[in-house]
């Protein structure tokens, strides 16, 4: 949809001398958002969503529709810093610029000197999701330095991997012609909370006549407003996926025609399938052989139907296989011929991107450097050698918060040996632990273009304020280590916009006719991609076609068909533990967070209310826990207090909290991920934030008071 200049808001000026200019949300989000902010007098005075964006439909979530308490926020690190104090004090003194370059380039040079660049390790992720801040001039940096390689896996690197060995591409339906679709079947993603502009397409669809299905362990506010519920436990659906394929093949309830045309190895997962009959399912998942059959009568006889796969359900130790197994189904049953029908995990596959020339690969040594998963922090900080990781340089990341293990990461930044920088907005977490701290702009103060892995749409962002302080966005501070470093080669002096133009230079037919002069004029443009990419077929895999059967994965020791393992802990994977600490426990969004970020934010806490942990009644009353007490969740990894709340939210033994709080605003000084576990999936080396027994017994809540009953006196 393209909108002339003339009708764009920000050539509008109000009489109050308020400027309308328009932004891209830059977080970790399905949404990709379309934003317009209102300046006034170089200052953000108010944020709203932008109705001329056919997805954004003029509303933000409750996240950013405040967005200008981040950008201001009392946190907001303003200039580069030095430690003054122990690690973990949070003790800072400003330094310039000039002295924050020099130290970091002369650790730097010390470090390479004496154990090589693979000493030294970038930490980052999705902080924003933006081309040129996420991934260009910092990876030409850390390449050209020889650094060690991040294995950037903590998000949804296991379900990934999964659908590129199904179908080849991480592209699905558009999710504006879900409106077309008779059935949607949300499974493992919470789309109130995480995918809020899902939802109004989902009601329209709704009123057409379209039923919708929610399979989550957690009933959460979308769940309850479903027309069907459906409950596994944690790290079972990949049982659900094969039950019902089972039914779906017995009944003959199969597309034969694009079965045949289309896909390969039926054979091997027609036998594979025969061993998984509803009631063999339902013993694993818990959710009732009737049920099964039902769903999978619903499935066939639903045309268009899409199912809506989140990635908290490849966030378990069988996370791949999960995703593979429900990935088979559309293909089975032909769904993937329909407008608004088949899979979506991701859609970040439909743009095309020159990703090779943003990064230059081509800069690092030969043989490349190491890899280290960044699930495995805590491991690479304690454990490695040969030779151990000596500086630390994180942006777009809250480690201390965010990864798994959360002991064993704050062990290692503990190190006083160890040289950390982290180039940030505000003073997080991972803060108080970093040597050097540098200022970094948000999103209203740089320049990116925007994709999604959700919507179709290119677009723009373009500063709205002067950036504050002295803070600068990613690209420009690796300009300046480069420079600091000594590097001399011409593509450390590209600027964004030549960044912007490499990105859209890779000749893919998706990006045909979308120029950084078109974008600059109107600001989002759909890419040009099939309605229904694969209705004929022309799947990314080495076959062509929808792969039941991967060589591939039988060629790395993997089951070439798919099949179900019980997450590594939980009653069938490890009883013994699970006799110890019996409740799984799931760690989704929080409503008003995302991961750690927004989690600072006075308005956000208020609305969220305390740490908390949602618990089943059985479980409750078996521990004398009532909603408002405060308890104790621990494993053998660690321990947390979190206040209780009883209720119908998941199934007895599965326990929910809502993450993630920041460990200064946590009762002990700790957060949630104290709990997890930094075991890689079984594909792709992902998280399985998960798979996570605990025990809950109560405890003295922070301000001491307890309950007159309370056996913990």
């Amino acid at each position: 949809m393209a909108v002339s200049r003339e009708t764009r808001p920000e050539s509008r000026r109000g009489a109050d001398g308020v400027v309308v200019k328009r932004a891209v949300c830059p977080h970790d989000c399905w949404d990709t958002c379309s934003m317009l902010v209102h300046v006034k007098d170089g200052r953000v005075v108010r944020v709203m969503g932008d109705p001329d964006h056919p997805v954004t439909r003029g509303y933000l979530c409750v996240k950013t529709n405040h967005y200008e308490e981040r950008v201001y926020s009392p946190d907001r690190v303003l200039y580069p810093m030095k430690r003054t104090g122990p690690k973990g004090s949070g003790q800072f003194e400003r330094i310039s610029w000039d002295e924050a370059l020099t130290t970091i380039a002369d650790r730097f040079r010390a470090i390479i000197a004496q154990y090589g660049a693979e000493a030294i390790l970038p930490y980052s992720y999705a902080g924003t999701i933006g081309t040129l801040q996420y991934g260009s001039m910092d990876r030409r940096f850390f390449h050209r330095l020889g650094a060690s390689q991040l294995d950037r896996t903590i998000c949804s690197a296991a379900g990934e991997a999964a659908i590129k060995s199904v179908i080849g591409a991480k592209m699905g339906p558009d999710p504006e012609d879900m409106v077309h679709a008779r059935l949607i079947v949300a499974w493992g993603v919470n789309v109130t909370s995480s995918n809020p502009h899902q939802w109004p397409i989902i009601q329209e669809a709704r009123r057409r006549g379209a039923k919708l299905v929610v399979i989550d362990p957690y009933r959460y506010k979308g769940a309850r407003e479903a027309d069907w519920h459906l409950s596994p436990r944690p790290g079972t659906d990949a049982a659900l996926a094969l039950g019902l394929m089972h039914v779906l093949v017995r009944e003959g309830w199969i597309d034969r025609d694009y079965v045949e045309r289309y896909t390969e190895g039926f054979e091997q997962l027609r036998r594979k399938v025969a061993e998984w009959p509803p009631e063999r399912a339902a013993a694993v998942t818990g959710i009732p052989a009737g049920d099964i059959e039902r769903l999978a009568r619903l499935w066939w006889e639903s045309r268009p139907g899409v199912l809506r796969v989140g990635y908290g359900l490849q966030r378990h130790t069988n996370g791949g296989s999960t995703v593979r197994a429900i990935c088979m189904i559309p293909a089975l049953t032909g769904h993937w011929r329909d407008r608004g029908g088949g899979f979506l995990l991701s859609n970040s596959g439909s743009y095309g991107l020159n990703s090779f020339a943003l990064r230059r690969p081509d800069l690092m040594p030969s043989p490349p450097p190491r890899t280290i998963n960044m699930i495995e922090l805590g491991k690479a900080l304690t454990e490695l050698t040969d030779p151990p990781v000596m500086a630390l340089f994180v942006y777009n990341s809250n480690p201390a918060s965010v990864a798994p293990n959360q002991s064993k990461v704050l062990a290692g930044l503990s190190r006083e040996d160890l040289f950390t920088v982290v180039h940030e907005q505000l003073f997080t977490d991972t803060c108080r632990w970093a040597d050097i701290v540098l200022p970094a702009t948000t999103q209203f103060e740089q320049t990116d273009l925007m994709t999604s892995y959700w919507h179709l749409y290119v677009q723009l962002n373009e500063p709205v304020i002067e950036p504050l302080g002295e803070a600068v966005p990613n690209t420009e501070l690796f300009r300046r280590l480069a420079r600091a470093m000594g590097f001399t080669e011409p593509c450390f002096q590209d600027s964004d916009e030549e960044l912007i133009r490499q990105a859209l230079s890779g000749g893919s037919p998706f990006l045909e006719g979308i120029t950084l002069e078109r974008l600059r004029q109107e600001r989002f443009i759909k890419v040009s991609r099939p309605a229904a990419p694969f209705a004929e077929g022309g799947f990314a895999t080495p076959s062509g076609k929808v792969e039941f059967y991967s060589q591939a994965l039988a060629d790395l020791g993997l089951d070439p068909v798919v099949e179900y393992t019980p997450p590594a802990e939980s009653a069938d994977g490890s009883p013994e533990l699970a006799a110890r600490y019996p409740i799984a426990l799931i760690t989704p969004a929080a409503h008003h967070f995302l991961n750690s970020t927004f989690a600072n934010l006075p308005r956000m806490r208020e609305r969220e209310g305390a740490p908390t942990i949602f618990l089943n009644p059985a479980d409750a009353a078996a521990r004398n826990i009532r909603s408002g007490d405060w308890v104790r969740v621990f494993n053998d990894r660690g321990s947390v207090r979190l206040q209780a709340q009883v209720g119908d939210w998941s199934q007895p033994g599965v326990a929910v909290s809502p993450s993630i709080w920041w460990s200064r605003h946590m009762p002990d000084g700790v957060g949630i991920n104290v709990l997890t576990t930094d075991r890689p999936t079984d594909m792709g080396g992902g998280a399985s934030f998960h798979t996570n027994l605990v025990q809950v017994e109560l405890c003295v809540p922070p301000d001491g008071q307890v309950r007159d009953d309370d056996p913990s006196r």
